[in-house]
């Protein structure tokens, strides 16, 4: 509970800061790739959309009931958020091709391996523009799905709202 709380609050004050340091796509999604290969995704955390922003509340708190519930058992989000289509260390992380109108954007993130290139892979950010910068809508992964079918699917016992 008390990570749900400090999440929400997390989200509510620092989302400002964030988006202003992302005036463009191509802005999150060098800060995107930054997060992702340091290990540490909470500057993006604070950089979602208010509808990503409460999806992702209600997942932490439902997957932090079932490890109180069952804390033998990994809950849905024991590994985190998955921000990528493979949970695997990449050890390069570049921007792609980008797509925007003046309300939306998609930007591809490449990931790659030094050691197996046959790894590498592409997903892609669908951000939308706010009064205060871009933010992160939903992300569509290599496989197909989505992180928001992704959340979903993790509890489809307790639907997300």
């Amino acid at each position: 509970m008390l990570r749900l709380v400090l999440t929400a609050m997390g989200l509510l004050l620092t989302t400002g800061a964030a988006m202003a340091t992302s005036p463009t796509p191509a802005d999150f999604g060098e800060a995107f790739c930054r997060a992702s290969l340091d290990g540490d995704m909470s500057p993006i955390e604070d950089a979602l959309s208010p509808t990503l922003s409460v999806i992702v509340v209600d997942a932490w708190a439902k997957s932090d009931a079932l490890q109180a519930a069952a804390p033998d058992e990994k809950p849905p989000l024991g590994d985190g958020l998955p921000w990528r289509s493979w949970q695997d260390y990449a050890d390069g992380c570049d921007v792609g091709a980008i797509e925007s109108n003046a309300d939306t954007a998609k930007v591809e993130i490449s990931y790659s391996f030094t050691s197996d290139s046959s790894a590498n892979y592409s997903d892609r950010l669908n951000l939308i523009k706010t009064d205060k910068g871009w933010v992160l809508d939903d992300i569509e992964y290599d496989t197909g799905d989505t992180l928001r079918t992704s959340l979903a699917a993790s509890f489809a016992d307790q639907p997300i709202k």
